[in-house]
C-alpha cells in the first residue's frame, strides 16, 4: 500500500482511516460520471450520477442481502434516474417496510433499493453497472445487517 497524505492507495482503491472511499476503475472499465445500470434482460435501465466513482461498495448480511448476494454502492436519491422500464420495476418490502427493494419484473434481477439506514439514498447493484464485474473488487466489507438498530424489537 502507498500512503498519500492521510489516504492509503492500493490497486486504485482509496482508503481513509480504513474506510473505502472511491473506486474509479474496475478491471478494464472506467466508472463514468454518468454510468448506466441495467437488469439482465435489458428491460430496466437506470442512469447513475457517479462523480466520485463507486463509493463504499459493500455487502450486507441481513436476511434479504444474504439471499441476493449483491455488492452494492450508494447514491443520493437525485443521483439515479430510470431511463427505461419504469413499468417493469417491481417493489418488495418486508419487516419495517422502510427500505424499498426494486427488481425487474421480467428477469427478476435486483437493481436498486431505497435504504432503510439512510432513506435519502439508493443502494444499487454494482453487478448491474455496464461493463463492471463486482468479483474484481477486492476485500468488499460486509455490513452487519443482522443487528441493524431498526430491528431491536423484530426479527430480521
Amino acid at each position: 500500500m502507498k500512503y498519500i497524505g492521510n489516504l492509503m492507495r492500493n490497486a486504485g482503491l482509496f482508503f481513509s482511516k480504513g474506510i473505502l472511499m472511491s473506486i474509479k476503475k474496475v478491471g478494464d472499465t472506467n466508472i463514468e460520471q454518468k454510468h448506466r445500470l441495467s437488469c439482465h434482460c435489458g428491460s430496466v435501465v437506470l442512469e447513475l450520477n457517479l462523480p466520485n466513482g463507486i463509493v463504499n461498495p459493500r455487502r450486507c448480511d441481513c436476511s434479504i442481502c444474504r439471499r441476493k448476494g449483491a455488492v452494492v454502492g450508494s447514491v443520493s436519491l437525485e443521483d439515479i434516474s430510470v431511463i427505461k422500464g419504469l413499468e417493469h420495476l417491481r417493489l418488495y418490502q418486508f419487516n419495517t417496510k422502510v427500505a424499498k427493494h426494486y427488481f425487474c419484473g421480467i428477469c427478476g434481477i435486483y437493481t436498486h433499493h431505497q435504504r432503510r439506514s439512510l432513506p435519502d439514498q439508493y443502494g444499487y447493484n454494482i453487478g448491474c453497472l455496464e461493463g463492471v464485474n463486482p468479483f474484481l473488487i477486492p476485500n468488499v466489507p460486509v455490513n452487519d445487517g443482522v443487528n441493524h438498530p431498526s430491528d431491536k424489537n423484530s426479527s430480521n
